[in-house]
């Protein structure tokens, strides 16, 4: 249809003109850059939010094409990134069936030891095959997993017994006004809690305030993600 192909000719110039931003994840203890995430982003005025791009490239069946094309660009960045510090790369869920992630020659192949694929739009993790498997491909590549939004309702939970991560982000909507509200403060302690026999790092993202940042770290919270820290910025 027209409608169709006038989609698919801005998504093409959004993969066109596609380039990262990173915004960092700091260790609190240590006053030191952790991580940085890589986040998508285009110059295409009508595809500019994140979301729209991907409801685009889901409503094109080309989620793939432009999971490969994110993961080029996070390979051409991360030659510059600064020593130690990791970069989470988000993955959606389709991405998992894209053989090419898996492959030796992939672009992020050679920094695996760095690279920690965030997997979104869990709700569809249940149409992949052989999860597990395919979790235990990436790992052995070097690769670490991670399960953003945990505490945004029960695919959340689900999908960090089925996929065993190395870190979870907790949901922002935990961590806005977490100072001045127990039950937010219990149920972060908590997932802290879950978290910490199992070797899970704990990232709470949409920190913007010194009082949040201050009540998350006399809960045992140590990777922090957000405003009140840097706001995502072209390049390493």
């Amino acid at each position: 249809s027209r409608v169709r192909a006038e989609l698919s000719g801005r998504f093409d110039s959004a993969l066109n003109h596609l380039w990262m931003a990173f915004q960092p994840i700091v260790c609190w203890s240590e006053r030191r850059v952790h991580a940085y995430e890589a986040l998508v982003r285009t110059d295409e005025p009508s595809l500019s939010r994140p979301d729209h791009f991907f409801n685009a490239a889901e409503q094109l069946h080309r989620v793939q094409e432009l999971g490969r094309t994110i993961r080029r660009s996070v390979a051409e960045a991360a030659v510059r990134a600064p020593e130690g510090a990791l970069i989470f790369v988000n993955l959606h869920a389709n991405d998992l069936a894209d053989e090419e992630l898996y492959d030796a020659c992939a672009p992020l192949a050679p920094f695996a030891d760095r690279i920690v694929f965030e997997i979104t739009e869990r709700a569809s993790l249940e149409k992949i095959k052989d999860i597990q498997d395919r979790m235990a491909q990436l790992r052995a590549r070097g690769f670490r997993i991670a399960v953003d939004d945990l505490g945004a309702g029960y695919a959340g939970l689900t999908s960090l017994a089925s996929l065993q991560p190395e870190v979870v982000k907790l949901d922002m909507s935990l961590v806005r006004g977490v100072d001045q509200q127990p039950i937010k403060q219990r149920l972060v302690a908590s997932l802290q809690t879950l978290g910490g026999p199992l070797g899970i790092r704990v990232v709470a993202e949409g920190v913007e305030t010194p009082a949040e940042r201050d009540t998350l770290v006399s809960i045992g919270c140590d990777l922090f993600q957000g405003y009140l820290f840097a706001k995502p910025r072209a390049g390493l």
